[in-house]
């Protein structure tokens, strides 16, 4: 399964539009939250999640959507609501294994976002299976996109074949709108890579160095974006940017000094994403067997001298990307030992020395090998004991 993401070409109508239906998707998911904590004070509700959040499904349709205040709700898809409350068991589901905190109220200075999607219009009759892909939209090739329960929408960059999906998620990034959609394809991975096995060092000064030489660096544009995003907090220091509960309102030069801001910050992750997003599809194309350490990226980044570089690199992202492209291109990722010494052990004669961090070169004191800090310790990846590695 692939996702395709496009820029929608939009008008100011319907800027609107998509604004009105994110705010209505926040406001159902703020309100089924709300009542679900409120219903845990009542000890003789044995419900769990699923069920409770089922009950606030049909209050909201059956009592809260018909009184007059909430007219403005019926010219929304359903859908919208609907997949919010599935935003809202999944994010209880999550909590409660462990995997996330817990849900928190939706906030529009957070980003906008909303789902939809097609529901079945041909039901099965007496003994008839339902005609197939009844529940499915088909995209035609080209520069627009029908949204189920919206209308066609302009895009700003052509889709060059014709496809189909069911749920399509529309969010917004500084004041750029976006579709994503699943499609259901398979991509027939390569059964050959020129390099057998590599170590990966992530660091602070490189991006990542190879075993192989191969050293990836952040595009020196991320400075230049640092420092444009710095000048611009720095001119508006002053400028009052309103308080909601004071109740002072934000005037029209801070409202486009926002959207400056969010577009500085957008562009700057942009760079970064585009640039892992090379380095690790580069990297499965060339290696089959790729090992990277088992960082401790949140004590990293509790360090104040490492903070800054350690998110800047984006380590965990590197390590996510490298996993779920295994299935792409036919690779195998590999965990080494977060204890293993890749960096103090010399990569010749195994002898292990006291490294600082400032140290960035790696003298032997044994056999006097002298070699780049980071590429030393990528070839100790590479060469880990099989009983310190695991599969990612």
């Amino acid at each position: 399964m692939f996702a395709i993401k496009r820029e929608l070409k939009l008008n100011n109508f319907e800027r609107s539009l998509m604004g009105g239906i994110a705010g209505f998707k926040r406001f159902v998911y703020n309100y089924g939250l709300d009542l679900i904590t409120a219903s845990w004070g009542f000890e003789d509700i044995l419900f769990g999640d699923s069920k409770r959040i089922d009950a606030i499904k049909k209050i909201f349709t059956q009592v809260t959507m018909k009184k007059p205040e909430y007219k403005w709700m019926k010219k929304y898809p359903s859908t919208v609501y609907q997949s919010a409350f599935i935003d809202l068991k999944n994010a209880f589901n999550r909590w409660r294994k462990g995997l996330a905190e817990f849900p928190k109220k939706k906030s529009k200075k957070k980003g906008d976002s909303f789902t939809v999607y097609k529901t079945s219009g041909i039901y099965p009759s007496k003994g008839k299976p339902a005609l197939p892909f009844t529940n499915r939209v088909v995209i035609d090739a080209g520069k627009s996109i029908k949204l189920p329960g919206l209308k066609t929408f302009r895009l700003k960059e052509r889709i060059d074949f014709i496809c189909s999906s069911q749920t399509f998620t529309i969010s917004r990034t500084a004041d750029r709108w976006f579709v994503s959609f699943v499609i259901d394809v398979q991509k027939i991975p390569p059964i050959y890579h020129p390099i057998e096995k590599v170590g990966v060092d992530l660091g602070v000064k490189c991006l990542a160095t190879v075993s192989d030489g191969t050293c990836y660096a952040m595009p020196t544009t991320t400075k230049t974006a640092k420092t444009k995003l710095s000048k611009l907090q720095w001119r508006n220091r002053h400028k009052i940017l309103g308080n909601k509960k004071l109740g002072i309102k934000a005037s029209q030069k801070a409202r486009k000094y926002y959207i400056k801001l969010a577009r500085n910050y957008a562009k700057l992750s942009n760079i970064r994403r585009d640039t892992i997003q090379k380095m690790t599809t580069d990297l499965s194309r060339r290696a089959y067997c790729i090992r990277i350490e088992d960082l401790n990226v949140c004590g990293m980044i509790g360090n104040h001298k490492l903070a800054r570089a350690v998110s800047d690199n984006c380590f965990y992202e590197v390590r996510r990307q490298l996993i779920y492209k295994q299935g792409h291109y036919g690779t195998k990722v590999e965990i080494v030992d977060r204890w293993f010494p890749s960096s103090k052990m010399c990569s010749v004669c195994g002898h292990i020395q006291a490294m600082k961090l400032s140290d960035r070169v790696f003298r032997c004191q044994k056999c006097d090998r002298t070699l780049d800090r980071d590429e030393n310790a990528s070839i100790n990846l590479e060469n880990a004991p099989d009983k310190l590695v695991r599969s990612a």
